[in-house]
């Protein structure tokens, strides 16, 4: 599939292109896990227990595969502290931070948004 490059936007930051790094990374972020994670790690650093506890209906495995993954994207930092057992800490970083205030503006939405929607899935399911 070929799409139309936006004038002045670098390949990679396109994300109509099939093969940009920026729809990777869209496609990473953009799942209920990950943006729940994000939500949880705005305000502080949690341990891997904790994170579990607060998000609610996550697994063991889907919430250590998103870590990872934010984490390859630079948006969680990991500090492991050398104890036995170990400790291992998740914060926000900087890029994170700023994704969160998107993530913060979609929970917003959605409130502002929820009872329309639900009058307009019963319209749709009726």
């Amino acid at each position: 599939m070929v799409t139309k490059q936006l004038d002045g936007l670098p390949e990679d930051a396109d994300l109509r292109r099939a093969d940009s790094l920026a729809r990777e990374i869209f496609s990473d972020v953009a799942n209920k896990w990950a943006l729940l994670i994000i939500e949880a790690l705005g305000d502080g650093t949690r341990r891997f227990s904790e994170l579990r506890g607060e998000v609610e209906g996550i697994s063991h495995k889907m919430l250590t595969q998103n870590l990872r993954m934010l984490e390859r994207n630079g948006l969680v930092g990991r500090t492991v502290h050398p104890t036995v057992p170990p400790r291992v800490d998740y914060t926000l970083t900087e890029a994170g931070h700023g994704l969160r205030a998107t993530v913060d503006g979609m929970c917003e939405w959605t409130q502002r948004h929820l009872a329309h929607i639900e009058t307009a899935r019963r319209r749709f399911d009726g």
